[in-house]
């Protein structure tokens, strides 16, 4: 009872703390936009974003959510939307200099450990086949050797002992060649089987920077257990290429080159806590965590726009980008496959309706 009180004391005053730097910062921000003067803002670098912190705690005892490292972070990025733009620079400009410092060690050490293995197999194969290759050379040099021979025989007795030779060396070479076949089978396989385990561990697709549908998946059913347990709201959006603008362009190359620059817009609208993901088909998914689905329309509008004032040119002449969303909630009621589903049935409700680039389900 005391450690609790003690508690509760010590996040009223943070709280506290939070309140007079709103005051502090609102003053500051007038007088900066009075002087365009920001040489202020840079020496409370250390001291806004520790208050903060506060603030973002405290948040999360109001919402009697337990203060894990995973919710703090996503509180941390939800609330930052709506502070002051100053401050949001000093944030994340500071949370950038921490990504840069810090890697995932331990995924990068097992990912080095397959990739050695796989190494290894490919040059036991190439040994193998070298291997081959010089039997091969060898074998024919041998039937050149024999063909002389033959020739130089002057009766039948000679010839078939030549024969006989060369019988005898195509059996050695076939028995060398099914032993080393039998060998380059089993290296073949073993290395297939590293491949596919380096392929079911990538969180990553490659063509357009963002993660793949494995991760996705495994990402909102994490989310639909921490739902249950939390009792918070998330939501998904499925985004795709307009088929209306689709439709006109019949060059793949160009809608992939679309495809890559719808990619890195979701990056830029996107917060540190969202997920961005490629599903495939041409589609896009992400998943907001701590997002309901009123917040979740705030996202689709403002990523609407984003893409909408974004032209590329195709041939000479300029093509507006424009998107189709799906947005659904993560309801614990439903699995993965079904959640994902209904993202999708959004996009097509979307469809039916000219005056819609978003529909919910």
């Amino acid at each position: 009872m005391i450690e609790e009180e003690h508690n509760k004391s010590y996040y009223e005053k943070e709280a506290q703390k939070a309140v007079e730097y709103e005051h502090k910062k609102k003053d500051l921000d007038a007088k900066n936009s009075e002087t365009n003067d920001t040489s202020n803002i840079a020496e409370h670098h250390s001291s806004g974003i520790d208050i903060y912190s506060a603030e973002v705690l405290q948040k999360l005892i109001d919402d009697n959510l337990p203060s894990t490292p995973n919710n703090f972070s996503l509180y941390f990025d939800r609330l930052l939307e709506n502070k002051s733009e100053n401050l949001r620079k000093q944030i994340t400009m500071m949370l950038e200099l921490e990504e840069n410092n810090s890697n995932d060690d331990e995924n990068i050490i097992l990912l080095e450990k397959s990739l050695k293995q796989g190494f290894s197999s490919v040059k036991n194969m190439l040994s193998i086949t070298a291997s081959l290759y010089k039997n091969m050379s060898l074998m024919t040099k041998i039937m050149s050797k024999r063909k002389n021979e033959f020739s130089n025989c002057s009766d039948l007795t000679e010839k078939a002992g030549v024969f006989f030779l060369v019988e005898t060396d195509i059996e050695k070479l076939n028995t060398i060649l099914k032993k080393q076949s039998s060998h380059m089978k089993k290296v073949y396989e073993d290395t297939a089987l590293i491949v596919k385990n380096v392929e079911n561990e990538t969180i990553f697709d490659n063509q357009f920077g963002v993660y793949n549908k494995r991760y996705l998946l495994n990402k909102i059913n994490k989310e639909s257990e921490s739902i249950k347990k939390l009792k918070h709201q998330s939501s998904l959006i499925f985004i795709e290429l307009s088929k209306e603008l689709t439709s006109t362009i019949k060059n793949n190359k160009e809608i992939i080159h679309m495809t890559r620059i719808i990619a890195r817009l979701l990056l830029k609208t996107s917060r540190r806590s969202d997920i961005i993901a490629y599903y495939g088909d041409g589609m896009f998914a992400m998943l907001l965590r701590h997002t309901d689905l009123e917040n979740a329309k705030r996202t689709s509008t403002r990523l609407d726009d984003l893409v909408s004032n974004s032209n590329i040119f195709i041939e000479d002449r300029e093509v507006q980008l424009k998107i189709s969303m799906g947005i659904t909630n993560i309801n614990i009621e439903l699995d993965v496959d079904e959640i994902v589903v209904n993202a999708m049935d959004g996009i097509d409700k979307a469809y039916k309706d000219p005056h819609l680039n978003y529909a919910i389900i």
